[in-house]
C-alpha cells in the first residue's frame, strides 16, 4: 500500500494536469484516501504554481535560508494536518502524520516542486454495514485547487457506493458498506462503475480548469481496475 498511494496520486494529477499545466496562481492539492477495515490511510500531493511560490515558501522556510530541512518539512505537514478533518459516521478521527518528503525551493519557484505528507486513522468499529468517511481539507484556502479520489478497496468486504463532493472538492463524502452485511455480490461491480463516472466527472473538470487532454483514454482507464 505505501507504493500504490503515492502511484495512484501521481496518476491522479497526470490525468488532466500534467507537468505544470495547472494554473500559476493556484496551490495544487491532491488527495487519494484508502479505506481498510480498521484505518483510513491517505496520501497528499502539495503542489504551487509559479505566482503563489512567494506564499508557500515562506510557510515551508520558516528561517528563510533557501533550504527546506526535514525539521521545516515535518512542521509544515502538521500544520497542514491542522487544517485537515476527517470523520466517519459523524464522529471526528485523530490524524497521525506518516512520512513526508518533497522537492528543494529551486524546483518550486519554477513550478515543479511539490510536498508529500502521508497519514493514517484508526477506524473504531461500526455499527452497522453502511459507513460514511468525510474528509475535508481547508490549507490556504484562498489559493487552493483541491482534487479528492480513493482507491477501491484491496478489502472485498469493503465495497464504495457513493463519493460525493462540493464545488471546489474542500468536501468529500465517501459512503460504503463493509463486512457482514448481506449485499448482492453484484455491488462490487456497481461500485466500481460508479467510481469510475465519478472519475470520468472529475477528468470533465481538469479538462475545463487546465485547457489540455488527459492523457489516458477511457478504455485505459477501464484496464486499470486499481483506481476508482
Amino acid at each position: 500500500m505505501r507504493n500504490t498511494l503515492p502511484a495512484a496520486a501521481a496518476i491522479l494529477l497526470s490525468l488532466g494536469v500534467p507537468g505544470s499545466a495547472h494554473r500559476l496562481d493556484e496551490y495544487l492539492q491532491a488527495t487519494i484516501i484508502s479505506v481498510e477495515k480498521d484505518h483510513v490511510q491517505a496520501f497528499m500531493r502539495l503542489i504551487p504554481g509559479v505566482a503563489v511560490t512567494a506564499i508557500v515558501i515562506p510557510s515551508i522556510d520558516t528561517n528563510g535560508d533557501g533550504i527546506i530541512s526535514d525539521t521545516e518539512r515535518q512542521s509544515y505537514a502538521q500544520r497542514v494536518l491542522g487544517d485537515l478533518s476527517l470523520s466517519i459516521d459523524g464522529h471526528p478521527l485523530k490524524l497521525r502524520l506518516g512520512p513526508v518528503g518533497g522537492t528543494g525551493i529551486g524546483e518550486m519557484k519554477e513550478g515543479l516542486g511539490e510536498i508529500r505528507i502521508e497519514f493514517t486513522a484508526d477506524l473504531p468499529r461500526g455499527n452497522g454495514s453502511g459507513r460514511r468517511l468525510i474528509f475535508e481539507n481547508h490549507h490556504q484556502s484562498r489559493i487552493a485547487a483541491y482534487l479528492v479520489n480513493c482507491l477501491v478497496p484491496r478489502n472485498k468486504a469493503i465495497q464504495v457506493t457513493a463519493q460525493n463532493r462540493n464545488e471546489d472538492q474542500s468536501y468529500y463524502q465517501l459512503d460504503y458498506v463493509q463486512a457482514g452485511s448481506r449485499s448482492d455480490p453484484r455491488a462490487s461491480l456497481g461500485a466500481i462503475a460508479l467510481l469510475f463516472s465519478a472519475g470520468l466527472v472529475l477528468l470533465l473538470r481538469l479538462r475545463a480548469r487546465s485547457g489540455v487532454l488527459p492523457r489516458m483514454t477511457a478504455n485505459e482507464l477501464l484496464e486499470d481496475k486499481s483506481k476508482c
